[in-house]
């Protein structure tokens, strides 16, 4: 399909009490909930969850304030709604075009842990997505680059393109991932392992699923 969408990767830190109103935009958006608390309509989140919705809503923030990590799927070159003082401050993090992997699309959002020391072999996906490092540091290598983060670094992976991940040695670490995937994945696993003598190799990520979702553009 022709790349009419970018992923983005938006940090809102919201202030006690603090509220962002979405428009009619229809766009498919994830919050995840790095610290503090959120409230869309009845539905209250807090540390390590996330929301997910389309077209307008209004989200406020805890007493405590908030820290979110927003995934949108929006048109290509769309200014992102932000927070503006005296409700917090936004800034875009990172945004790709996409190609959309099929024409039924899911949005997924989960996070990979790793203990010291684990990896992930070398491996594809089925669809696009961008990764923000929450604990620890991990090195990605892909393209013929290697490139560390540390947390609150993120990165894109377009999918198709082979990747091997090394998380560090000395402590655990976790991304929180957002990916486009085919809607014939739902519930299921999108890595393939590019080298046949990694497909029998203990796995030493661990995965905890959030917003799992087919979605409509």
């Amino acid at each position: 399909m022709s790349d009419q969408f970018e992923l983005q990767l938006i940090e809102d830190v919201f202030e006690a009490g603090g509220k962002l109103a979405f428009p009619d935009d229809g766009i498919n958006r994830i919050a995840y909930v790095v610290h503090g608390g959120l409230k869309v309509g009845a539905d209250s989140f807090s540390d390590d969850q996330s929301w997910h919705g389309k077209g307008p809503s209004e989200v406020n923030a805890a007493s405590t304030g908030a820290t979110v990590w927003r995934f949108e799927l929006a048109p290509v070159l769309s200014n992102p709604t932000m927070l503006a003082k005296p409700h917090g401050t936004s800034h875009v993090k990172l945004r790709y075009q996409v190609a959309l992997p099929a024409d039924e699309i899911l949005m997924r959002n989960d996070s990979v842990s790793f203990p010291p020391g684990g990896c992930a072999y070398l491996h594809t996906h089925q669809g696009p997505g961008i990764r923000c490092l929450i604990d620890g540091g991990i090195r990605i290598d892909a393209e013929g680059h290697s490139t560390s983060f540390g947390p609150g670094g993120a990165w894109f992976e377009a999918g198709p393109d082979p990747v091997f991940a090394q998380a560090a040695a000395d402590r655990p670490s976790r991304f929180i991932r957002a990916m486009i995937l085919p809607a014939s994945y739902l519930g299921k696993s999108s890595i393939t392992y590019v080298n046949a003598e990694d497909l029998d190799k203990p796995k030493s990520q661990v995965y905890k699923s959030y917003v799992d979702t087919p979605i409509t553009l």
